[in-house]
């Protein structure tokens, strides 16, 4: 029903931490695009997860391009299935993604650290 609204509300989170964090001028600008480009794989993952939810969503007619906009909305009996919904298989997408991302950062440093290390010696 309205699941994708989770991962949604963590990538504007996410949009806002980058914004503020990132535009602050530092002497190390190559640290800073390194993290900021870490949490834009973070962005595109939550916006393009919501982006294909929200579009199967409409397709099958829980979310209408009129208000309320959300179905489960238009009778407050199923509200808190909607709820329900939003607590259990929301929070779980958004907790896996974020899983995966870290993984992701997680495989980056190793790599960079393989390949730095192999750089090292060569040189």
């Amino acid at each position: 029903m309205a699941c994708f609204l989770v991962p949604l509300a963590e990538a504007l989170v996410v949009t806002a931490v980058k914004s503020i964090a990132y535009n602050k001028h530092t002497t190390d600008d190559v640290v800073k695009a390194s993290k900021a480009d870490k949490l834009g794989w973070l962005q595109q993952l939550l916006f393009g997860g919501s982006a294909l939810l929200a579009i199967e969503h409409i397709y099958h007619g829980e979310v209408v391009l009129y208000p309320p906009f959300l179905t489960a909305m238009q009778t407050p009996e199923e509200i808190p299935a909607m709820l329900h919904e939003m607590g259990t298989v929301g929070v779980g997408m958004a907790i896996l993604t974020t899983a995966v991302w870290g993984i992701m950062v997680a495989v980056s440093a190793k790599r960079r650290k393989s390949h730095s290390a192999r750089a090292g010696g060569i040189a």
